[in-house]
């Protein structure tokens, strides 16, 4: 599952300068494409919103994003073989400092070196949160258009990708088509169809005189 920006700013409550500031300061960069110039496209993993979503919390719970960028660069020192901490491993913060828990769930090591933990947030629940709201996106919605006097029936989805939504007609196959909005995008299928009749009655038509 690939994510783009805006879709990820709507999943995590983010805006797009935070998002972006993020992937231009190496904080959390998406892993399945990086932008390449003015008008490209950034596209996040599922692991990719994780991290965004602790790096979120933390903020939430009032620390810094340097503090963050130093946590990191600790545990990307002295525990190399965990790849994308912030997606791997249990955090614990009391708002000043951040603490870890290692994959023994024995040892609790202070990333910064201060304080005392007040509250907890656990990866599971972030992770069981996030997919609970991404899987809508990719349950679909069932409608029926008219064409040439009949009734097709026809698939909507959400483009996580892209932006905006795609639409196909089961009974046409190869019969697809896009819009910004749901409405849009229904006028565009019904003009697919539309085509695609025309397309398959010259055929016939053409078969029928040969």
């Amino acid at each position: 599952m690939n994510f783009n920006t805006k879709t990820v700013a709507r999943i995590l409550g983010l805006t797009i300068r935070q998002i972006d500031y993020w992937d231009k300061t190496n904080l959390i960069k998406p892993s399945v494409q990086e932008a390449a110039g003015y008008g490209s496209v950034r596209l996040y993993s599922f692991a990719d919103l994780i991290q965004l979503k602790v790096a979120k919390a933390l903020k939430d719970a009032g620390i810094s994003i340097q503090k963050m960028r130093k946590a990191l660069i600790y545990l990307e020192k002295n525990m190399p073989d965990v790849d994308k901490p912030l997606a791997n491993l249990k955090f614990l913060t009391d708002g000043e400092t951040i603490f870890v828990i290692t994959r023994d769930k024995k040892t609790i090591i202070d990333t910064l070196n201060r304080g005392q933990v007040v509250f907890t947030f656990l990866l599971d629940d972030i992770i069981n949160e996030l997919k609970g709201t991404v899987k809508p996106l990719y349950d679909h919605r069932e409608y029926v258009v008219k064409s040439k006097g009949r009734k097709y029936p026809v698939i909507l989805h959400e483009d996580t990708e892209d932006g905006g939504y795609w639409a196909e007609c089961p009974e046409i196959p190869g019969c697809v088509s896009q819009g910004d909005t749901i409405g849009e995008t229904l006028e565009m299928i019904k003009d697919a169809i539309n085509g695609c009749l025309d397309v398959m009655k010259q055929n016939e038509n053409s078969s029928k005189a040969l």
